[in-house]
């Protein structure tokens, strides 16, 4: 069997370990760089290679990852005379790792079988440092026969690889996933303002908490930044967690159903993105919320 040759598309906070885990365990990689050099240069003193252009990337590659922002950049990067659908040969695979809109999803799902390419959504759960670590969760959608092609890559920078179902279904579970994230971290945002306000610090808060059952390990990194001001702890953007809600509220139109807790969480990143705090990670919400409230959770 010839060996898969990988190209990926955004070296960010996530991407970058994952490409380094795919350089490092073996497979031929080929990488495009963005604003930030460093992630490409390091990538390139582990045995990648970088291409100018997305059409370059394309020619090199039999699968291609991408790990970008949203829908908009997906669509951006698969479109058009020297996009990945024109220039990838046929038989090979898109896998875009982004948190991106189904709806979306299925319609480039539908261009890119036209064309000979299958695209495959997998999404990812964890943070940047089990991206560093080769240990991402990974949800899966695609047909039986494609996820058992990808399952050896994927094992490259995963820990866990879970098949979904078919196409699209990844991008619905992560958003749901995220739904639930998100949601934790404006519960605890404002539980903790209201106990502050009435005389309860976060350490104490943290006190009952931690090693209770209402703990667990989204608990902790969140925590980690009230408690210690470590504001790399959990690095996902507050404008990211917006998007991601506002994907969700269009899931849940398409589905017919009433989602006001949904809306409630999304109301929460809205307030944090007009006041100017997109690129404040989401534990970063707490602040927000207490400074709306007339107080602060950094120790005195």
């Amino acid at each position: 069997m010839t060996q898969e040759t990988i190209g990926f598309i955004g070296v960010g906070f996530m991407g970058h370990g994952m490409a380094k885990n795919i350089v490092e365990k073996g497979y031929p990689l080929t990488v495009i760089g963005h604003r930030n050099r460093a992630p490409i240069e390091d990538l390139i003193t582990r045995g990648a290679k970088e291409a100018k252009s997305v059409k370059a990337l394309a020619e090199a590659s039999t699968i291609v990852f991408l790990c970008v922002t949203g829908s908009k950049e997906v669509e951006a990067v698969l479109r058009g005379p020297d996009g990945l659908v024109a220039n990838l040969p046929k038989g090979a695979l898109i896998v875009d790792c982004s948190t991106s809109d189904p709806t979306s999803t299925m319609a480039l799902f539908k261009e890119c079988e036209a064309h000979g390419i299958t695209l495959v959504d997998a999404p990812l759960g964890r943070t940047p440092k089990e991206a560093w670590e080769g240990t991402l969760d990974t949800m899966v959608g695609a047909t039986d026969a494609v996820f058992e092609r990808l399952k050896p890559v994927l094992a490259t920078w995963s820990g866990r690889a879970v098949h979904i179902g078919g196409p699209g279904d990844g991008h619905k579970m992560k958003l749901i996933n995220n739904f639930l994230s998100l949601g934790y971290a404006a519960l605890y945002s404002e539980a903790m303002v209201l106990a502050q306000k009435v005389g309860i610090t976060p350490d104490r808060f943290d006190s009952v908490i931690r090693g209770g059952r209402m703990d667990c390990g989204f608990y902790q990194t969140f925590m980690k930044y009230t408690l210690e001001r470590d504001r790399d702890a959990h690095k996902f953007t507050l404008g990211n967690a917006f998007k991601d809600m506002r994907y969700l509220e269009s899931m849940a139109d398409d589905a017919g159903i009433a989602n006001p807790l949904g809306n409630a969480v999304k109301n929460a990143y809205a307030v944090a993105i007009n006041g100017g705090r997109a690129n404040d990670f989401v534990p970063m919400l707490a602040d927000v919320i207490a400074e709306a409230n007339g107080t602060s959770l950094e120790k005195k």
